[in-house]
């Protein structure tokens, strides 16, 4: 009570502030304009913030070292506060703010980084094996027989725009979970054309990821959950995450592929799995693509001499 007997004014919680390390994806994010936000999802190891925007990625993952450093990420060391899902939240201004937490971020990561050059040949020696390891997991993919996964894979190695976009456009959505299986295997896809194209130096694959990409991120917020749309168009422009990113690595030979593949096929309820099947589909379309322009090269060559 105050000396006049009146209660007090309830005083209101100050403000605590932390760091985190942020996905440089989410940089135009968070500095443009402080924007409202809503909580999306919120599990002990992470919290999903839906943004009022029209930019990408428009879901934010705040996670803990423990969670899976997906490419739309901010990570921070100490434990994400309780919150109630469709809570309210503010990003922008460089900064997010969850009820009395303000997070800033202390430094970026490149969910992207390339892999430099790769050879073909390593990556011919490394489908047998990737596939040899995917097929005896336990571990299996949601939409394993799928009519549209097998269309997917052969349009890819064809290059057939049709096929690929025809079977993509099945697949966008399809699947149970906030991540549903068609998404995963799409969004390990264009990953893998992406990187493994450049790296390989097999521009019809990156060429068919961006087709690909501008095909299955149209309309992707009216087709599939927010959060996976939002990843579609992360792996659209080559992001990931860091499990996807470190089979890629290992694909090339920068790590074992054994172990960077279990910790994918670890993820989720199948979602890791799916992701491996869209790489499979990406590195075997890279590999056709390639044996298909050394053939072409030589019918010139020959046709010269």
């Amino acid at each position: 009570m105050r000396a006049d007997g009146r209660a007090g004014a309830r005083q209101v919680p100050a403000r605590t502030y932390a760091t985190g390390a942020a996905s440089t994806a989410l940089r135009p994010l968070l500095e443009s304009p402080r924007r409202p936000a809503r909580v999306l999802a919120a599990f002990p190891a992470g919290i999903y913030l839906e943004v009022r925007t029209e930019l990408e990625p428009h879901v934010i993952a705040v996670v803990t070292g423990d969670a899976v450093r997906l490419p739309n990420a901010m990570v921070v060391a100490d434990p994400v506060p309780r919150v109630a899902v469709g809570g309210e939240a503010w990003v922008g201004d460089g900064s997010i703010e969850l009820g009395r937490l303000g997070l800033r971020v202390r430094r970026w990561w490149d969910p992207a980084p390339p892999l430099g050059p790769a050879d073909p040949a390593r990556l011919a020696r490394a489908l047998p094996l990737l596939t040899g390891l995917c097929d005896a997991s336990p571990r299996r993919p949601g939409l394993e027989g799928s009519g549209a996964a097998e269309l997917l894979a052969d349009g890819c190695a064809e290059a057939s725009l049709l096929r690929s976009l025809t079977a993509a456009e099945q697949l966008i959505g399809l699947g149970p979970g906030l991540t549903p299986s068609g998404d995963d295997m799409l969004a390990g896809l264009l990953v893998a054309l992406r990187h493994l194209g450049a790296a390989a130096g097999v521009e019809r694959a990156v060429w068919l990821a961006g087709w690909l990409a501008a095909a299955v991120t149209f309309d992707a917020r009216g087709r599939t959950t927010p959060i996976s749309a939002t990843l579609l168009h992360c792996a659209a422009r080559g992001e990931s995450s860091g499990e996807v990113l470190a089979v890629l690595r290992a694909l090339v030979g920068h790590r074992p592929l054994q172990p960077a593949l279990g910790r994918l096929l670890g993820l989720g309820h199948t979602s890791g799995a799916d992701l491996a099947w869209g790489l499979r589909i990406g590195l075997a379309a890279v590999l056709c693509l390639a044996d298909r322009a050394g053939r072409s090269i030589s019918k010139v060559g020959a046709g010269g001499s």
